[in-house]
C-alpha cells in the first residue's frame, strides 16, 4: 500500500493515517474521534475561472465567515484535538480579508496550517505575513505558457508573469529566513492539457518550488466536467519525462496511484471521513467537499456561521453521517464522484478492516506534513 510504510520525507501519492495510529483504535473502539486534518475554504468566492474546477459543481447557500467565525472554529479544533487546517476547499481562501489572521490564528493554536492557492494575490508583503507560520503553500497552476495558462485557467496572459513573480518571492523569503514551510506547485492534469506538461516542468524547475505534483481531476459522479479518464494512459511517456527533470532540491512527483486507477474505487464504505472532513467556505459541515451541494442536503450536519464547530462535531446529527458512510446502505463506488480527497484514507482504512494490510506503528522518522493526512 503506498505510503504506508515508505519512509520518504515527503509523501504526496499516499496517506500518513499509518502514523495515527491512535486515532485509528480510538476509531475502532467506536469512540467518537475529532478529524486529524480538515480542509476548508474562508470563502466560496475566486477570482480565477479554472475550466476543470470542481467546486463550481458544488453550489450551496453562501455565508460570510468574519473574524469572530474564524476565531471561534479555529480554537474549537485546537480544543477537541485537530491537528492540520488546509485552506484548499471550494474557494480561493487568500482573496478573504481574514485569510491573514486565520493562518496567524491557527499556527498560534498549535494547529498545522496550509494552503492550497492560485496564489495571485499572494504578493511580498502578505507572503511575509503569512510563510513564518504555515506548514506547506502550494500553488494551482495548470499550464507553464502565459496563452495556454489563461485559456485553462480563466484568465488574463499578464496573470501568469505576477503569479510566477510571487513563487520566486515565496522561495526567496524562505531561502533568506531559512523557513521550515514547503513550497509546491500543482498541476490538475486533464487529458487535453498534455501539451502542459513538459512546460511546467521545466517552469518548475527555473522557479525552484521544492516540487511539481501532477494530478488526476475529479469529476462527480454525473461526470460533468467530461474528464476521459481512459486518455490518461497516453500520457505516460510525457509524465515520466516529466519526472526525470527532478533533482535534489526540486522533485517532480506524478500521482501514478490515482491517475492509474482512473475513476474507479476498490472499497464500498467511506470510512475516512471522520479523519478528515471538508468544509465548504460557506461554513457548511459535510464529510466530504462532493456533498457540499444542495442536492445532497441529508449529509449536510450543519454551519460554523450558525454554530460553534466543537458543538456541531459532539452532535448526534454529526456521527449519524458518519455512521451512515460506514454502513453497508452506502456504496461508494456508486454513490460518489471519482478520486475524492479521502480515497487514499479510505484505501488504507478499508484495507486495514478486511485484513489485507495491517497499519501498524511507522517507527523511524515522520514523514514531513504529518498532520496532513
Amino acid at each position: 500500500m503506498t505510503g504506508l510504510v515508505e519512509h520518504t520525507e515527503l509523501i504526496l501519492d499516499g496517506t500518513k493515517i499509518g502514523w495515527h495510529l491512535d486515532r485509528v483504535r480510538a476509531w475502532e473502539r467506536g469512540e467518537r474521534i475529532a478529524p486529524i486534518t480538515i480542509d476548508m475554504a474562508l470563502t466560496r468566492a475566486c477570482n480565477f475561472a479554472c475550466g476543470y474546477c470542481y467546486a463550481m459543481l458544488q453550489e450551496n447557500d453562501r455565508k460570510v465567515m468574519n473574524r469572530k467565525i474564524i476565531y471561534d472554529f479555529l480554537e474549537d479544533c485546537a480544543e477537541i484535538g485537530v491537528k492540520g487546517i488546509s485552506l484548499v476547499s471550494d474557494g480561493e481562501s487568500t482573496i478573504s480579508p481574514v485569510f491573514v489572521d486565520a493562518v496567524r490564528r491557527g499556527a498560534e493554536l498549535g494547529i498545522s496550517m496550509a494552503c492550497g492557492t492560485n496564489g495571485f494575490v499572494l504578493t511580498k508583503p502578505k507572503l511575509e505575513e503569512i510563510l513564518p507560520h504555515m506548514t506547506y503553500l502550494r500553488i494551482n497552476i495548470s499550464a507553464g505558457e502565459p496563452k495556454r495558462y489563461a485559456e485553462i485557467m480563466g484568465v488574463k496572459e499578464s496573470w501568469f508573469d505576477r503569479v510566477c513573480q510571487n513563487i520566486r518571492d515565496m522561495v526567496e523569503i524562505k531561502k533568506r529566513d531559512k523557513l521550515p514551510v514547503t513550497i509546491g506547485l500543482q498541476m490538475v492534469l486533464m487529458p487535453e492539457f498534455e501539451d502542459q506538461i513538459m512546460p511546467l516542468a521545466r517552469l518548475g524547475k527555473e522557479l525552484r518550488p521544492d516540487y511539481l505534483v501532477i494530478k488526476h481531476c475529479s469529476d462527480n459522479e454525473d461526470g460533468d466536467l467530461g474528464v476521459d479518464y481512459g486518455a490518461y494512459e497516453k500520457l505516460y511517456d510525457t509524465l515520466h519525462a516529466a519526472e526525470q527533470l527532478s533533482d535534489d532540491e526540486y522533485k517532480v512527483v506524478v500521482k501514478w496511484s490515482k491517475i492509474e486507477a482512473k475513476d474507479e474505487r476498490s472499497y464500498q464504505r467511506c470510512y475516512g471521513a471522520p479523519f478528515m472532513i471538508q468544509l465548504s467556505g460557506s461554513g457548511l459541515v459535510a464529510p466530504c467537499g462532493m456533498l457540499f451541494n444542495e442536492r445532497y442536503k441529508k449529509f449536510h450536519i450543519g454551519n460554523i456561521c450558525e454554530e460553534r464547530f466543537k458543538n456541531i462535531w459532539a452532535s448526534d446529527r454529526y456521527w449519524e453521517v458518519m455512521n451512515y458512510l460506514a454502513s453497508p446502505e452506502f456504496n461508494a463506488q456508486k454513490m460518489c464522484g471519482s478520486l475524492c480527497l479521502q480515497h487514499k484514507v479510505n484505501e488504507a482504512l478499508d484495507a486495514h478492516r478486511k485484513g489485507s494490510i495491517t497499519l501498524r506503528d511507522q517507527g523511524g522518522t515522520a514523514p514531513m506534513h504529518l498532520n496532513f493526512i
